[in-house]
């Protein structure tokens, strides 16, 4: 307990390699007792994580991240949501320092662990395979100077994995419409409600990154077909009317960060439109007006109030 108050007047005064120091003393002495694998020194080398991510220490957080995984691996088995978001953790730090293919094959795991876990459909399974597919996008980008092929099969990868997301989010938006009267009978919204905000967000963000993906196979292709940019149109489109469906109050309150999601589908649609909308196409240039409105009553809507003179 002492040192644990040590600890914190240390981190708080920003003595930070004095506090890392500590830590791995007591870390080791935990371990010299036979308590390595305990709770108390799994906390103690997360906390220690956290502090080489403040102070920037990535391949320090890693390692020690590597060590807590192992830890559980051995204690609790990848049938443990611990485990799982252990791991989860450490892909997220391999991601940030670039290596794509262990954070890829990390997150992989965790998908396939948590669908022992939890049922097909449920939701975070479908914020697993988003991150995934977007894993694989920047995966794509940083092989396709090696070659296409690389590239676009990345693509694909992506895409099958947001077609799973996109399905996943909608089957539980969809029924949650079903139930609305029964869940306002029960008192349940809230609780039903939390669920839903993440499914309307994931939605919304794997229709979007789906635009974006048809636009960079474009790229990479080399290709002038309008195929692709017709593909991309239709999932902005989709998420939109997703938005207006479902995130306007009459089932889901839609929270800042969805709010910001469907500002971002409405640029990117409106910034396609301008590339492709030729002055002679009325229709198109009166959408794009319609855009411009909609993206100003949204940025009006989530930019903070301002207080009234008094």
């Amino acid at each position: 307990m002492y040192r644990i108050q040590i600890l914190q007047v240390l981190h708080l005064n920003g003595n930070e390699k004095d506090a890392q120091a500590l830590i791995l003393d007591s870390v080791r002495i935990l371990e010299e007792g036979g308590l390595g694998e305990s709770n108390v020194c799994i906390r103690r080398l997360g906390y220690l994580a956290q502090m080489f991510l403040k102070s920037n220490q990535l391949e320090d957080r890693e390692n020690v991240q590597r060590k807590i995984l192992h830890i559980l691996e051995l204690t609790k088995g990848w049938n443990s949501l611990d485990t799982v978001v252990a791991a989860e953790s450490l892909a997220m730090t391999l991601q940030s320092v670039g290596k794509l293919s262990d954070a890829q094959e990390l997150f992989g795991r965790c998908l396939e662990a948590q669908r022992s876990l939890l049922p097909e459909d449920h939701i975070q399974i479908g914020v697993k395979m988003l991150r995934l597919a977007r894993l694989a996008m920047l995966k794509a980008n940083q092989v396709r100077k090696l070659g296409n092929s690389e590239a676009v099969s990345e693509l694909d990868r992506a895409k099958d994995l947001l077609g799973n997301t996109i399905r996943i989010a909608q089957h539980f938006l969809d029924r949650l419409a079903k139930q609305k009267h029964k869940i306002f009978s029960f008192g349940r919204q809230q609780d039903t409600g939390k669920d839903g905000q993440t499914a309307l967000l994931i939605l919304l963000q794997s229709l979007n990154e789906l635009s974006q993906l048809e636009i960079i196979r474009r790229e990479i292709q080399e290709s002038r077909e309008i195929t692709p940019v017709l593909e991309a149109e239709r999932a902005l489109h989709r998420c939109l009317s997703a938005y207006k469906e479902y995130g306007t109050g009459r089932l889901i309150t839609a929270s800042s960060e969805t709010k910001a999601e469907y500002l971002s589908c409405l640029k990117h649609l409106l910034n396609i439109m301008k590339d492709t909308t030729r002055k002679t196409e009325e229709s198109r240039r009166t959408t794009m007006e319609e855009l411009k409105d909609e993206i100003k009553r949204v940025e009006d809507e989530i930019s903070p109030s301002q207080n009234p003179e008094i």
